[in-house]
């Protein structure tokens, strides 16, 4: 089940190119009789995830990297984000980090659908691209209100439901600017605060899937851990932790387990440039470091490891791995954006996602909802003063459009 992450870990550029070396060069013949495929038939099984091609199995569950990396932006890792699709159609995601939003964008999901969000700590690097996706999506066709889960803190202010109420007033201009002009059904977010001592408490349990919270140590007090289970199987994702001992008792037996894995202090000093006692305290007293990583998976012996929150790249990767391997010896992948996890009871499969980087927004699963005009705000007398109105070309649009979608619709009066 295990596979060397820097043999799997390639760009599709490289799968075309040899698979077309192997093609040209007659090589296809040495395949066994029943894997021959005619050139203009696809293979039925392709070693990389195209999002939106493949079902998921009814025991299924599916398990997408949108953002491994560090806290701070860089273009290959966004910031934490995961996303669990289950055999009965259900979604979630798991933390909102800066720069996921657009790999969210990349699988092909529709937006209603992602309307279940489970947040472990209020670290930007872990909310920062939240905006994103409520306002990002409902302009994106969802016409659900957004469901987000988090933790309570040691004061009202430093808790989920406090974040987001500010996060609305941050964006009170943008919200009323929506209104009337486009379908704003998705602006609706309801908060599930919830107790962040909580133990391996039931935060959401619908349509057989449970999640469970347990809490985290982390930074400050306000942090947790998440644990999800259907269908007899069992994902763990730690959000951002120190070794803990809710963690080690309660996710034995996970069938996939994601923990942080950050950089060690001579990565934070050598890569990072921080100081060396800023470095020290940040790698092993704030997060778990590689070493410390091996150490939690071999408490709880998951069916696979997952170690994310730490830039992976060609010349930290190494050093990353062998500390890990030297605390641990089972089954592991260290993650990088669009890694997918194919999970049944039988057998982990692991791949690359081959993204579309020119993604438009899905249509919504109903059928959608337009603006209703009364409700929108307009201009003031001085800016609406302003308007240069070209009526000829407003018409223009609005014929053109009405003939090519059958319908009637007429310009405001004036053309404005």
């Amino acid at each position: 089940m295990e596979r060397s992450t820097r043999s799997k870990v390639v760009t599709v550029a490289v799968i075309v190119v040899v698979a077309a070396v192997a093609y040209f060069a007659g090589q296809v013949g040495d395949r066994p009789a029943d894997a021959q495929q005619a050139s203009t038939v696809a293979l039925s099984d392709r070693d990389v995830y195209y999002p939106g091609s493949e079902d998921i199995g009814a025991d299924e569950m599916r398990i997408i990297a949108c953002g491994t990396g560090m806290p701070n932006a860089r273009p290959k890792q966004a910031a934490a984000c995961w996303i669990v699709e289950l055999g009965n159609g259900d979604k979630f995601i798991f933390d909102i980090g800066l720069g996921s939003s657009e790999r969210i964008a990349a699988m092909k999901i529709p937006y209603d659908y992602l309307d279940k969000l489970f947040i472990g700590h209020l670290h930007a690097d872990h909310i920062g691209d939240l905006d994103a996706l409520w306002i990002g999506g409902v302009i994106s066709n969802r016409q659900r209100k957004l469901r987000i889960w988090g933790p309570s803190g040691a004061r009202t202010e430093t808790g989920t439901r406090y974040m987001v109420d500010r996060m609305k007033e941050m964006y009170a201009w943008d919200m009323e600017s929506r209104k009337g002009n486009v379908n704003t059904l998705g602006l609706e977010i309801e908060v599930n605060e919830f107790d962040y001592t909580g133990v391996n408490a039931i935060v959401y349990q619908e349509n057989d899937v449970t999640i469970r919270t347990i809490p985290a140590i982390h930074a400050v007090d306000g942090s947790v851990s998440f644990i999800l289970e259907w269908n007899d199987l069992k994902f763990s994702f730690s959000s951002d932790t120190y070794p803990n001992k809710w963690w080690m008792e309660h996710t034995k037996d996970s069938d996939l387990a994601i923990h942080e894995c950050f950089a060690p202090p001579s990565i934070m000093v050598n890569k990072q440039n921080f100081g060396v006692l800023d470095a020290l305290n940040v790698a092993t007293q704030v997060h778990t470091s590689p070493a410390m990583f091996g150490k939690v998976m071999s408490e709880i012996k998951p069916r696979m490891a997952v170690g994310y929150h730490v830039f992976n790249d060609f010349d930290t990767q190494p050093q990353i791995v062998q500390e890990v391997r030297s605390t641990y010896d089972g089954p592991f992948e260290l993650a990088v954006d669009y890694m997918v996890f194919n999970v049944t009871k039988d057998d982990i499969r692991v791949r690359m996602a081959a993204v579309d980087e020119d993604i438009w927004p899905l249509p919504s699963i109903t059928a959608k909802t337009s603006a209703d005009p009364a409700d929108r705000v307009g201009f003031g007398d001085f800016i609406n003063g302003g308007r240069v109105v070209f009526t000829d070309v407003i018409k223009f649009y609005y014929d053109q459009t009405n003939q090519m979608f059958g319908t009637n619709f007429q310009p405001p009066s004036g053309g404005q």
